[in-house]
């Protein structure tokens, strides 16, 4: 009994001694995310609060130049998830290092304030909450990017957007309204299940004619989003003078949630062709 009780008690020492180094290493960050910083972002258009991660690139501070920032949508997903990704894309060559900002509402619960939903919308009859995509623009372009480029070396001619999904709806939603505000967008799967004819029936705001705008979708994307978004390439790329330079592409073997990290890394490497002088 005696010799019980003591397996029992070295099996407990164990799991404590076990779990000690877990607990001191999880407030560690990995470093390919180069030590995030993080901002409680409190918006004074939206009435509510917005978890910012900042990733900067390695020989931030190094040298005094400004940097390309890319703004990840979803980045309580995206962020943990392309930020460290994008260490080894630059180790590659396919895209060059530069400010990761991940835009994250510390929930996937849209009763605990996940509305991206809301956020990143256009108007669909179905959907009541739909339609808020106007004024998150107006929040990035008025608080959010100002407060990155006042506080952080960041490139204000090569602001990068990605989203995913609904967040791949704000892209289009973007690069149609405000065409010059981003230099590259990438739009991996966009939902555009419910509100199609919106962005089918309108005109792309005046632009320079800079920007490069990259469209991707899974080859085993639920047919419900990829059939949606293959009309739309096929209507916008029919268009001329568009405000920016569009590529449409499939991505084959990627469903609608594994498709995000390939869709970045294509995206980056067609935004950037030009800049690492191999044409268009």
């Amino acid at each position: 009994m005696r010799l019980l009780w003591i397996a029992v008690v070295l099996f407990a020492n164990i799991d404590v001694w076990a779990d000690e180094p877990a607990k001191q290493h999880s407030v560690l960050h990995p470093h390919g995310l180069n030590e995030p910083a993080y901002h409680l972002f409190q918006s004074a258009s939206l009435a509510r609060d917005f978890h910012i991660h900042v990733r900067l690139p390695v020989a931030y501070g190094q040298e005094k130049k400004k940097w390309p920032v890319a703004y990840l949508l979803d980045g309580g997903h995206t962020f943990p998830m392309l930020a460290g990704y994008g260490s080894y894309l630059v180790f590659a060559n396919d895209m060059p290092d530069m400010i990761i900002v991940g835009i994250s509402y510390g929930t996937d619960d849209w009763r605990q304030g996940n509305l991206r939903s809301t956020d990143f919308t256009a108007p669909a009859e179905s959907r009541d909450h739909y339609g808020g995509a106007g004024q998150f623009l107006e929040f990035l372009k008025r608080e959010l990017i100002p407060f990155i480029e006042n506080n952080y070396a960041a490139d204000e001619n090569q602001r990068i957007l990605f989203g995913q999904s609904l967040g791949g709806q704000f892209v289009l939603f973007a690069a149609l309204h405000e065409p010059d505000l981003f230099f590259g967008l990438i739009a991996s799967n966009p939902a555009l299940h419910r509100n199609l004819d919106y962005f089918l029936s309108m005109k792309a705001a005046a632009g320079q004619g800079s920007a490069r705008l990259y469209v991707s979708s899974g080859t085993e994307d639920d047919p419900r989003f990829r059939v949606p978004a293959g009309r739309w390439g096929e209507a916008w790329k029919g268009r001329k003078n568009l405000p920016w330079t569009l590529k449409v592409a499939d991505l084959p073997g990627q469903n609608h949630f594994s498709a995000a990290p390939e869709a970045y890394r294509q995206g980056m490497l067609w935004i950037f062709k030009e800049a690492r002088g191999s044409g268009s």
